[in-house]
């Protein structure tokens, strides 16, 4: 069932159903996410067995702004190292999730068994209410990945999330994600900072606001932490999906010629096809609003019953990293 974000009902009722150990959909700016209680084991399984997730691939835990999320990072996460501290004035409320030492005792099942813990604050004004509501009623913070099965294409939508699992479940509904990407995770468990997943906040914002340079994970001698949404192969669509250049996907289409059937096509350059069974849409020429479509493209691609997804790759400029990171990732499934 869809609720209206700005009703304060909705958000009441959301906070009801986490209290009691349920699961609630909510809108954050990267993509809706699928709530648990991070404080209840027993909760969050249920987060698991309903995206068909492996329990040992850790959650990120949603925590309010303001006094009630310092509690919540004092409560979750062991002191964090100065640099981390920088990160999280800069950017939180906002897309960027660390990975921070975990209290001991704390939050075991939603950091998959890690001494580590993903924290995220999120900007989304839905999500701010609902966490905060939370944490007066007892929930210093929410467990929650994307709401969608495991492996394939996260949600930008309410009703992406109630096409994936059906009227059962409480969707706030927020409106279209603006950022439609997941968070930039930035591991700060080991003494340097180490970006584990890029996103909308880049490598050259990162740095200069902790002041310190991105480390490569092989400069570190410990391996590096389990996180949300780094696995080789995720975010896929139904669809088999290839990154190509412009010009192979032009030869394909002209070596198919007006047989080609089945295939949509997401680019930034024009292309001509004699086929009238291609789906076509333009991919736009700025990062951020590429990665605000990436998704619920996907899915679109995938409601035409497509059997192909050529996308473009995207150009080598540090503000699509994002992009280029899930397509990668979608095109490993």
């Amino acid at each position: 069932m869809i609720r209206d974000g700005q009703s304060p009902a909705a958000i009441d009722e959301a906070v009801r159903v986490l209290r009691a150990g349920g699961l609630v959909a909510f809108p954050t700016e990267t993509v809706y996410g699928l709530g648990a209680d991070a404080t209840s084991d027993a909760a969050v399984a249920g987060i698991f067995k309903a995206k068909g997730r492996p329990s040992n691939h850790p959650l990120i835990v949603h925590v309010a702004a303001g006094v009630k999320g310092t509690e919540a990072l004092s409560r979750f996460a062991q002191p964090l190292p100065a640099f981390a501290q920088k990160l999280v004035l800069a950017f939180w409320p906002g897309p960027l999730t660390l990975i921070v030492t975990r209290q001991p005792g704390v939050a075991a099942a939603a950091a998959g068994g890690e001494d580590t813990i993903g924290l995220r604050c999120p900007a989304h004004p839905v999500a701010q209410a609902l966490l905060a509501a939370c944490a007066e009623q007892g929930v210093p913070g929410v467990a929650a990945p994307s709401a969608n099965r495991f492996g394939r294409v996260s949600p930008t939508t309410a009703q992406h999330v109630q096409q994936e699992f059906g009227d059962e479940l409480l969707v706030i509904d927020g409106g279209p994600c603006e950022v439609g990407i997941e968070s930039t995770i930035v591991d700060c468990s080991r003494g340097a900072p180490v970006l584990l997943r890029p996103g909308a906040i880049t490598r050259t914002q990162i740095e200069a606001a902790c002041g310190e340079a991105l480390r490569d994970k092989h400069e570190l001698a410990a391996p590096d932490p389990r996180a949300s949404g780094t696995l080789e192969a995720h975010y896929a669509p139904s669809a088999k999906l290839r990154l190509m250049d412009a010009k192979a996907m032009q030869t394909g289409l002209d070596v198919l010629g007006a047989n080609a059937a089945h295939i949509a096509v997401w680019s930034r350059s024009v292309l001509k096809s004699r086929s009238q069974r291609i789906v076509q849409r333009r991919m736009p020429d700025d990062a951020a609003t590429a990665a605000q479509q990436l998704f619920a493209v996907l899915r679109a691609f995938d409601a035409e019953g497509v059997k192909l997804i050529w996308v473009e790759t995207p150009p080598a400029g540090p503000e699509w990293e994002g992009v280029r990171d899930r397509l990668q990732r979608a095109a490993a499934a």
